[in-house]
């Protein structure tokens, strides 16, 4: 099962809003088969498994990390798959809580005779499959909040100046992320100070990730790339809902970017929850919030982050009016910070890379 784990693992940001599965099939003592989903459309883990196998898949034991699919959708079930090929015994790591599966596979297998067995390595699997979990179980998509700063915290300097605070690979590993998310999130403030592209310049992307700005009294400029670029690339901006009559909100719709109207809170900001309703009735698996400092201040206590990816460089700013990270409220007593689940860090050049996962996929 930690093979086929691993197996699972090469889809991320290929597959969605599929999940990442791997399969292997063991003969005796012998691995005759291996599998892995590659990409969205494409066949199943177990599929993939079962060509490997061939006549050795009779009689053998497949493990999978995620309950065999029983429907019809992009491709035909593969439970049928398995009882054709003769296999004896399904080793899934867990059940799918798609609504059209829910245990049926599972049932399925054991009405035509095939032994069933589930849990092994189950928190593992969950853990791989936190986003897509998350979209069937809450309808929303998983949210990483990613930034680029100094040793001493700062996004950015007191006049707004942020390029570049880290380095080359840095970057390059940013722009891959972003290649494997549905959606790229920014505050206006940021559309504003920098007008940035926000698209995929290194790898190469699943899909065309959305540019969503959030943009509470549609100040967004007419002329500023993204609006100029909305025609190519998928563009949109949540506004509050009194601001879509007018020739602006016409003027932008022209441009090709569409606009969602949001209710506003106490602050001023939009409900972002709402929007991540939205998005998720979009199919939308991951997004990724990228700045400025006050849009990720409120992802952040609205408690709506599932994951953080932070790029630290080793050099400082200084400055007390300088560019914070999560520049929102905050808690009040250490004892309200919410821990990581996991914490991982790689170098990145002379930069280091942090990984910070808060949400437990079987809480969800």
């Amino acid at each position: 099962m930690r093979r086929a784990l691993a197996l699972a693992a090469r889809g991320r940001g290929a597959v969605e809003p599929n999940p990442m599965v791997g399969c292997v099939i063991v003969r005796g003592r012998r691995i005759v088969g291996e599998g892995y989903h590659h990409r969205f459309g494409g066949p199943h883990a177990e599929v993939h498994a079962l060509r490997r196998a061939g006549q050795a898949a009779r009689g053998a034991t497949c493990y999978v990390t995620l309950e065999p699919c029983c429907h019809f959708g992009k491709t035909p079930p593969c439970t049928e798959a398995l009882i054709a090929a003769g296999i004896r015994r399904v080793i899934a790591a867990m059940r799918d809580p798609f609504a059209e599966m829910r245990g049926q596979g599972l049932r399925h297998l054991r009405s035509a005779g095939v032994t069933v067995a589930t849990g092994l390595l189950e928190a593992e699997a969950a853990r791989l499959n936190g986003p897509y979990l998350k979209l069937q179980r809450r309808g929303r998509p998983w949210v990483i909040l990613k930034w680029a700063q100094s040793l001493d915290g700062k996004i950015a300097t007191r006049t707004g100046e942020s390029r570049w605070i880290s380095g080359e690979r840095s970057r390059a590993e940013a722009h891959r992320l972003r290649g494997r998310v549905d959606a790229v999130v920014v505050g206006v403030e940021t559309v504003v100070r920098d007008d940035p592209l926000l698209t995929c310049r290194e790898g190469r992307a699943r899909r065309l990730a959305s540019r969503v700005v959030i943009d509470p009294r549609l100040r967004i400029g007419l002329t500023s790339r993204l609006v100029r670029t909305a025609g190519r690339y998928p563009t949109i901006v949540a506004c509050g809902d009194g601001f879509i009559p007018g020739k602006r909100a016409a003027a932008l719709r022209k441009a090709g970017v569409e606009l969602i109207g949001l209710g506003a809170r106490r602050a001023g900001g939009l409900e972002l929850g709402t929007l991540l309703d939205e998005l998720g009735r979009r199919r939308m698996t991951n997004i990724m919030v990228e700045g400025g400092g006050r849009t990720l201040g409120a992802f952040w206590d609205a408690g709506l982050a599932d994951e953080a990816v932070i790029f630290v460089a080793p050099r400082l700013i200084g400055g007390a009016e300088a560019v914070t990270s999560l520049a929102g409220v905050g808690p009040a007593r250490m004892r309200q910070l919410r821990e990581p689940l996991e914490a991982a860090d790689r170098p990145m050049g002379r930069d280091r890379m942090y990984r910070l996962v808060f949400t437990d996929p079987d809480r969800i």
